[in-house]
């Protein structure tokens, strides 16, 4: 499981950098990155407690479950708050990811959805890479296309969705833990 888990993430590392610089990656696409790079993680590390645990097949599948939406949750906050968050809350610079060139939700959504000179000026960004002098008018962009709001709404879809994968598990205070952490993993701000 552990293997198979670090071998997919590794994949997912190849996809993301393959990705780089490349504006016409498909919001199907990148979710598939962020399966493999993150939330493969949280799913092998839900499967194999409910392994541990000695969990009957539905409860494994579940916890699988929780953990593939949990992990997709994070990492779609971790994207946004590229864009939203205090760099020195953060831990990094806002921006990172426009400045690498990485194509994020937040950035295919306004790329997508604003008008030719947003377009233009994002995609430029995302094939140049160095976008930083960019970023006030790419987070104008992205205000004006919602595209962050686009963005915390497929995380808590996500979040939700992991929440909900939890119900054939008895209720117990370890189950309610597993339903917070699925909340914070959307609230959080760091």
């Amino acid at each position: 499981l552990m293997s198979e888990a670090v071998n997919v993430i590794a994949e997912g590392e190849v996809l993301q950098l393959m990705n780089v610089h490349d504006p016409d990656i498909s919001e199907e696409s990148y979710m598939r990155v962020i399966y493999s790079k993150t939330a493969r993680l949280f799913e092998a590390a839900a499967q194999s407690s409910a392994i541990l645990s000695g969990a009957n097949a539905e409860q494994e599948q579940a916890l699988q479950d929780y953990g593939r939406y949990l992990g997709t949750a994070f990492q779609l906050i971790d994207d946004l708050l590229d864009y939203s968050a205090d760099g020195s809350t953060l831990g990094k610079n806002t921006g990172d990811d426009l400045n690498e060139g990485k194509p994020t939700l937040p950035l295919l959504h306004a790329m997508h959805n604003g008008d030719d000179a947003q377009r233009d000026m994002i995609r430029g960004a995302i094939e140049q890479g160095n976008g930083r002098h960019l970023l006030e008018p790419v987070l104008q962009a992205m205000q004006q296309c919602g595209s962050l709001e686009y963005t915390r709404k497929r995380a808590e879809e996500e979040a939700d969705k992991a929440i909900a994968a939890l119900q054939v598990l008895p209720a117990s205070e370890h189950r309610t833990a597993l339903e917070g952490l699925a909340h914070l993993a959307v609230q959080r701000n760091f």
